[in-house]
């Protein structure tokens, strides 16, 4: 009896049993005597010695399931096909859904059998070799995701991170919105006739000449994007707020220079002026170590150490003298104590006086941004802001990084736009739309 592989694992797949007519299920049985067309029947009618024709009921047969191991034990033929099928359905490195699809295998058993047996395997070189022709060949079309885990995000439509990233779709390698998304409407009513003018063939030639340039734009966006890892803004944004407050504003001042250089090149200038904008504080910090007459470290760290107490002592001296002050006047102790609270965090006060409107209420004062998550994030003049129109820093971050990726995508924005797209009190969103226009963020179509 020779055991051989299936007609697939569907058993629509199959012809019928030739006794019952059922749907065969493995295992089976072959007659090998009778042919061409392959005579099946099912266990129940062999077992009952089932004969039609010139089949009969002592031919030679052979038992047909793939119930047996192919490149390793431990996966049987009907598995391999059935992982097989799995990623054709699913797609290459959508593991989980593979494994889903298969129920009797994890996903990283999926995956490591997949990778050693069908990609991995010297028999199949040739085969690679093709497969790496053909993704160079598509490289200046797909956008291949490389983050730091093995699964690239999903999110949902629309949601923050999905506009974070463009509505870049992972499983595609593209994204859902093209750059110049309607440049291809121009061309969708032309067509070159026989009996079409000189002057009307010429500017249908231009026409697509001009299609050809945006399409050559769009490209070049994408191979920006790819090379400088920008799909994944959230993780860009991450690396970058590991340089100190200075460095971090020159990068935001020197991105726009990424695309004329490569992303090595670029990488290696902001790390050297990282470099040097630490050795320019170590080289100052050495100074005031020598013109305290100090020569050792040992003395540096008591210098450093008496240096802080001396610095807490004269804050509490002053603060002392300013309570005295202003003790019997209370707006004047309340505008001091927002004060004092915004330097211990850090940040620029704000001191604005307590104004009565003219409807007998008074006007809130400046918020308090002590503690508050996202204040580390914010510069001298984004804190102002957010004071003064008594927005935390982790909504305004939010509120900004929407209007930056409508303004880019679109290459403006209106304040009505701003408007529709934060769901917030007008006047704030005109606070906020007017800052950003300002400080150059954004550009007001």
């Amino acid at each position: 009896m020779d055991r051989l592989a299936s007609f697939g694992n569907d058993p629509y797949d199959k012809p019928p049993c030739r006794g019952c007519s059922s749907y065969l299920t493995e295992p089976y049985i072959k007659c090998a005597e009778c042919g061409p067309t392959p005579f099946l029947l099912c266990l129940q009618c062999f077992t009952r010695g089932f004969e039609y024709k010139k089949h009969q009921s002592d031919h030679r047969y052979e038992i047909m399931t793939s119930d047996f191991p192919v490149l390793e034990p431990g996966w049987t033929a009907q598995e391999e096909m059935a992982l097989l099928e799995a990623v054709m359905d699913c797609g290459f490195g959508n593991w989980q859904d593979v494994a889903y699809q298969m129920r009797t295998k994890s996903k990283e058993e999926c995956e490591g059998h997949y990778m050693k047996n069908f990609i991995n395997n010297p028999l199949f070189s040739s085969t690679l070799l093709g497969l790496r022709q053909m993704e160079a060949r598509a490289a200046d079309t797909a956008i291949p995701f490389k983050p730091a885990t093995d699964d690239p995000p999903r999110p949902a439509f629309d949601s923050l991170l999905s506009r974070d990233m463009a509505g870049y779709m992972p499983a595609r390698a593209d994204f859902m919105e093209e750059f110049d998304n309607y440049a291809e409407w121009d061309l969708k009513d032309i067509d070159f006739v026989d009996d079409d003018s000189d002057i009307l063939h010429a500017l249908k030639i231009a026409v697509v000449d001009i299609y050809h340039s945006r399409l050559k734009e769009r490209q070049r966006r994408k191979k920006i994007i790819r090379d400088h890892g920008l799909i994944h803004l959230r993780k860009f944004q991450m690396l970058e707020r590991r340089y100190p407050k200075q460095v971090q504003d020159l990068h935001e001042a020197m991105r726009r220079f990424a695309r004329v250089v490569g992303p090595i090149e670029h990488d290696k200038f902001i790390e050297s002026h990282a470099l040097e904008f630490e050795l320019r504080r170590e080289i100052q910090r050495l100074q005031e170590y020598r013109r305290a007459g100090i020569q050792s470290f040992c003395s540096a760290k008591v210098y450093e150490r008496v240096k802080r107490v001396r610095e807490d002592e004269r804050r509490k001296r002053s603060m002392l003298c300013d309570v005295l002050q202003l003790i019997q006047d209370g707006r004047a102790c309340q505008q001091w104590l927002h004060k004092q609270a915004a330097i211990d965090a850090g940040i620029s006060p704000v001191v604005t006086s307590i104004t009565t409107s003219a409807s007998g209420r008074r006007s809130a004062p400046p918020l308090n941004l002590t503690g508050l998550p996202g204040t580390d994030k914010l510069n001298d003049r984004e804190k102002e802001l957010c004071q003064v129109v008594r927005l935390v820093p982790g909504a305004y971050l939010e509120y900004k990084q929407a209007l930056l990726n409508e303004s880019r995508r679109q290459g403006g924005l209106r304040l009505a736009q701003a408007r529709a797209l934060i769901k917030i009190d007008v006047n704030k969103t005109r606070k906020i739309y007017d800052f950003l226009i300002k400080e150059g963020y954004i550009n007001k179509a």
